[in-house]
């Protein structure tokens, strides 16, 4: 552990850091940013009033649309020249979401994803590849400082350019990954498509750190068959503050939540109604200790579940469930609620197709439809077509099965749906 003191405290000596902690957060939020006090004061509640968790229902949530009607630093809780750092979404769909950080928030950012490594059996021996992209976006410099606090030698490749990544994980000795999982596929393609007499394990590479989109067990699977390494997720929103808000750990069986930050709730996402732990539903986070940018009750849209469980690992830290979709992306097909997480688990189990698709959501007449592109590898793709029409139909017959969902199923070619250096684009709604 990287912080064994917190990572392993009680859980009643939890809850009093954690109470005393949202006691400041929820006052610095109302005394220094007029948007929360103002949102407060018309709801009926005061900091005053804030006496234990249970209090938490009582405080309105903030949403991402908070942060664009305030763009760009309305929501700042300190002078911009305690700001020392900003990150931001690209605002393709309005105004963009900006974040602010004190020096002391990026220390806090530092050490939370120094413990995510951590956790994962990163050490200072380590030469992390740092493939996420740099910027804007907080997944860059986010995976950067920890690595940096950790004591790792860390290669800030950045995103893309990825004959120089394969490059670099040969001439570096390079032994840990960090990326997306979408592009760590992209990287395995390319080494099959373009170095077929290259053999991945003949490096030193042993851990992938991916994280940034949703991604599936079968995903896992695929990279870790394809890459010869072991694949941990990572979690995080710019909102709250970035990667390393909650980690798997060697057991890779959920990703525990580093509490003494950031306070987490389950509710349902159509009512908001805070729901018992163990149940599925949209988690809201609060920030504890973050002094530019405080986050109080953040929806996030993420779908998952909170649970205790006695970890191998030792750290008592609350777990979340990995992430299967967002509200917000749940597709509504013919009635049938379905993820694009869901439609990706049924395609992984299906032997002759390839680890990327793109789902395309029209409106014919008065119904939706929904038509799903899914590679296929070189030798079925060029097999008869009868063979092809047999998968399309054991496709079909699955997502009936499995999803309760109808769609045409159009087999490609390999290569041919566009890869992304960052977040893989999986759905294309035509209907927007």
């Amino acid at each position: 552990m990287f912080n064994r003191e917190i990572e392993s405290m009680a859980g009643n000596k939890m809850k009093e850091l954690q109470l005393e902690r949202l006691k400041w957060s929820i006052r610095h939020a109302y005394d220094n940013v007029p948007f929360y006090k103002k949102k407060y004061d018309e709801s009926g509640f005061h900091p005053d009033q804030f006496k234990s968790l249970d209090d938490m229902r009582r405080i309105p949530f903030f949403t991402k649309q908070d942060m664009r009607d305030n763009y760009p630093y309305g929501l700042f809780a300190v002078p911009l020249s305690k700001v020392v750092r900003v990150h931001s979404s690209s605002g393709t769909t309005g105004n963009a979401t900006v974040v602010g950080y004190t020096k002391n928030d990026i220390e806090v950012f530092s050490e939370v994803v120094a413990r995510s490594l951590a956790s994962y059996g990163v050490t200072d021996e380590d030469i992390l590849q740092n493939a996420y992209g740099y910027g804007l976006f907080t997944g860059g410099l986010g995976l950067h400082y920890g690595a940096e606090k950790l004591g790792a030698l860390t290669v800030p490749i950045s995103g893309g350019n990825t004959p120089r990544q394969i490059m670099l994980i040969k001439d570096f000795g390079s032994t840990v990954l960090c990326s997306t999982p979408s592009y760590a596929l992209n990287i395995a393609d390319f080494i099959e498509v373009n170095m077929p007499d290259f053999d991945i394990s003949s490096t030193k590479l042993r851990l992938g750190v991916f994280g940034a989109e949703p991604w599936t067990e079968a995903m896992r699977s695929e990279i870790e068959r394809r890459l010869k390494i072991d694949a941990y997720d990572i979690y995080g929103l710019s909102e709250i503050i970035g990667p390393g808000v909650s980690s798997e750990c060697s057991e890779k069986s959920g990703l525990h939540v580093f509490e003494d930050h950031f306070y987490v709730e389950i509710i349902d996402p159509e009512t908001g109604e805070i729901l018992p732990e163990g149940s599925k539903g949209e988690i809201v986070y609060t920030s504890l200790t973050k002094e530019a940018f405080p986050g109080i009750r953040y929806r996030s849209r993420d779908i998952t579940r909170l649970y205790h469980d006695s970890c191998k690992c030792g750290r008592t830290l609350v777990k979340m469930e990995r992430v299967t979709g967002r509200s917000d992306d749940m597709l509504i097909i013919r009635g049938v609620n379905v993820f694009p997480s869901q439609i990706e688990s049924v395609l992984m189990e299906i032997e002759g197709t390839e680890p990327h698709y793109q789902i395309i959501v029209d409106k014919k007449g008065s119904m939706d439809d929904i038509e799903v592109m899914v590679e296929v590898n070189e030798k079925l793709f060029s097999d008869e077509i009868k063979v092809l029409n047999n998968l399309s139909k054991s496709i079909t017959d699955k997502f009936r099965s499995s999803l309760g969902i109808s769609a045409k199923i159009t087999l490609v070619e390999p290569q041919s749906i566009p890869r992304s250096e960052g977040k893989a684009v999986r759905v294309v709604d035509k209907r927007k």
